[in-house]
């Protein structure tokens, strides 16, 4: 079992489905959703950052279709209130 630390130090279960449901909600199709939390969960490691996994989710975004990328991006600002500065990236 894969654990991800969170950035309060708490650990959870790597869950792939999180992965896939927001790409979902980024504008990837199904099939494209998956295959991006496929691919990301073949690269996660037992305590992996939350923040890692952010980055390499937005990483297959952008690969994708850069729209789906800045379509997360303005989630986590709007909604989730996350300014890109928490996780190092430069504004976009």
């Amino acid at each position: 079992m894969v654990d991800v630390v969170k950035a309060d130090g708490r650990r959870e279960p790597f869950v792939r489905e999180k992965v896939t449901v927001s790409a979902l909600k980024s504008g990837a199709p199904p099939e494209e959703a998956r295959a991006i939390g496929e691919a990301v969960e073949r690269i996660a490691y037992d305590g992996m950052p939350s923040g890692e996994i952010r980055r390499r989710v937005l990483e297959q975004l952008h690969d994708r279709n850069p729209e789906w990328e800045e379509n997360w991006l303005m989630y986590d600002r709007a909604v989730k209130k996350r300014g890109v500065a928490a996780v190092g990236q430069p504004a976009r």
